[in-house]
Order: C-alpha cells, then structure tokens, then sequence
C-alpha cells in the first residue's frame, strides 16, 4: 500500500510561482534594489517584494505583517485550538454564538460562493476534510467508508449556518458543525498584507501567502509583474502559462500538490461537499483573478470543484477571469475565460 503526500505543501496551497526575473534580473535603470521580505504563516510560507524604498525599514514593515497574520491566524485558524474559529467549532452550543465581524464576514462571502455553485463549495466541508485528513488530524490508515461519509455528510451543508450581522454572530444547526476557512483564509490574509503596505505608501509591490498573491503598480523593472502558472506535475515545477498581473489578484487551485495514495488510488485535498469525496476528474488546476485575493482564493477552489465542464461554464456564466488546465493523455489543455485570456502573454 503506497503513501504519498507532499511533505512540504500545505493543504490549499496554490500551484503558482513567481518567473524568477520578477526578482533578479532585467531591471536596468533601477536606482535601488528591490526590497525582499518574507516569513511564515498558515502552515506555509509569505512574501513581499517592494520595487522601491519606503519610509519604514524592512525590520518594521515585516514586524507589522507578521503581527497581522498572527491575529488572522489566531481568528481563523482550524490548526490552532485557541483561535475564535476552533472555539466555535468546538462549541456544542446551537444558540447565537457573538464572534468578530470579520470572521462572519470572510463567512458571509464563502456562503455566496456555496449558493452559486449549489454546494459544490462550501466551508462547512470541515468534517469531511478531517475525515479524509486533510485537516488538523492525521491521516486516516484506511480510506473512509460510505457510512463514515454519510454521516460526516449530515453536518455539511449552507443551511448548517446562520449568520447575524448586528451583532455579528455565527449560529450552528446542530452540535458538530465545523467551518473550514482554508480554501479562503490565506486569500484574505494576503489582502490584509497589501492594507499594511498601502498605510505605508507602498505603491509598487507583489505580496504571496503559500502561492496566493496580489500586486500592484510595477515591478523593479519599470513594468507590470509578470508570474507563472504552474505545470501540474509531480515532479520537476515548471511554468504552464506566463501571465501579466499588473494591479490584482491571483489564486490557483490544483489536485497534484497535496494527497496522498492508497492501493494505487490517488486522493487529492478538494472534497466536493456534494459527494463527500476528493474530486475525480479531468481538471488538473484552476487559476483566478480578482480583485480581491479570498475571493480569488475562493473561486479557485470552487471552480476546482465543479470539474472540467461545470468549471468553465460557470465562469463564463459569471464573468469570471478563469484559467483551465485540462489533463489530455500525457499532456494538458487549457480553457481561458474572454477576461482572463486578456492576461496571458503570448
């Protein structure tokens, strides 16, 4: 019986990296080096380059959002049994529970996203998530069966909560109902970097968390950052597709990162609430871009989700700027939605 999950991937990380002349070459006429400032967070990794000096040293801005994604985790983490989000989940409790307005609110917009996709995405996955460890929880020896399923399956669902907006508060259906943030969470995280660089005047940057990124104005070189889509393979990481950011967001989803393997069954991370199971398509990743990093971070995994023919037409149906990688034998193919396919270098 083989094993195999990344050891080094985190659950949701994106299968995105940045083309190395983001960082180090091509910048002619540049009159001072880019300012380079990471950490870690969420499991995984962050990261920000600043194409021009600022006012505050790199010691202070990296003290700053480092502090900021210490709170953020500490409200949404599911890893740690402290924070505001593991304590509701632990809660047995079904009445109102008073909790920050912006973890209902990262949940209100997660909620948008399960209507439109009609469940196929939906934060409420955590205990299938957990059953199939991929959460906080080891991973299982055998694989789950259908009575395991059905009952994790029973606490899943858009109508497992409610939410209050004054005060903001959270109510579960039942006793078990746990909310799993991942899919959005690092998302937001990268948003609340980019608040932090803004107040500093920072106008030219690229900010990622675990391969979530966002950036604005231009890059050291004078120009609009460029990155690269990941080929989706196991090995060796290479880059699919170059992409022209510019000023937003982008978030990438992927079935080759983070699973595992069992009787030579693979088993990818992405639970469809639907089923219960870790999807089983054609679909190999899923880029988004949007203006805001957890929404983009969202979609990615819903559109992941969906499959290979709900995927794309979705996109297309909302407007979505979408990027498909398709596996067609021993290569890929791809599917650009009209506001996406404006991105792509040729």
């Amino acid at each position: 019986m083989a094993k195999g999950r990344s050891a080094t991937v985190p659950a949701n990380v994106l299968a995105l990296f940045f083309i190395a002349s983001v960082f180090v070459t091509a910048c002619g006429g540049r009159t001072a080096p880019p300012i380079e400032l990471s950490g870690q967070t969420m499991g995984t990794t962050w990261s920000a380059v600043i194409s021009r000096p600022v006012g505050a040293s790199s010691e202070e801005l990296t003290r700053r959002i480092q502090t900021e994604l210490d709170r953020v985790n500490s409200v949404m983490s599911t890893y740690d049994p402290q924070s505001e989000l593991s304590r509701f989940n632990q809660s047995a409790n079904e009445d109102w529970q008073d909790l920050s307005v912006e973890l209902v609110s990262l949940v209100a917009e997660a909620k948008k996203i399960t209507e439109a996709t009609n469940g196929g995405f939906d934060v409420t996955v955590g205990p299938l998530v957990n059953l199939w460890g991929f959460g906080p929880e080891a991973e299982p020896e055998t694989i789950p069966t259908d009575t395991d399923i059905e009952a994790a399956q029973r606490l899943v669902g858009n109508n497992q909560i409610e939410l209050r907006d004054s005060p903001s508060a959270l109510k579960k259906s039942q006793a078990g109902v746990y909310v799993d943030l991942s899919a959005i969470a690092k998302g937001y995280g990268v948003d609340q970097i980019a608040q932090i660089l803004e107040k500093q005047g920072v106008g030219d940057y690229l900010v990622e968390i675990g391969g979530e990124l966002r950036s604005k104005g231009v890059s050291p070189r004078g120009d609009s950052w460029r990155i690269g889509i990941e080929r989706p393979s196991d090995g060796e990481r290479t880059v699919q597709q170059a992409v022209t950011l510019g000023s937003g967001s982008l978030a990438t989803s992927g079935d080759y990162r983070n699973y595992y393997e069992r009787d030579g069954e693979r088993y990818s991370h992405t639970i469809d609430a639907r089923t219960g199971k870790p999807v089983r398509h054609k679909l190999a990743s899923v880029s988004v871009y949007h203006d805001s990093t957890a929404l983009a971070d969202g979609w990615a995994t819903a559109l992941m989700v969906l499959g290979e023919i709900d995927g794309p037409a979705l996109a297309d149906e909302l407007g979505l700027a979408a990027y498909f990688l398709f596996r067609e034998g021993d290569g890929f193919n791809h599917h650009a939605t009209r506001d996406f396919a404006r991105l792509i270098e040729e």
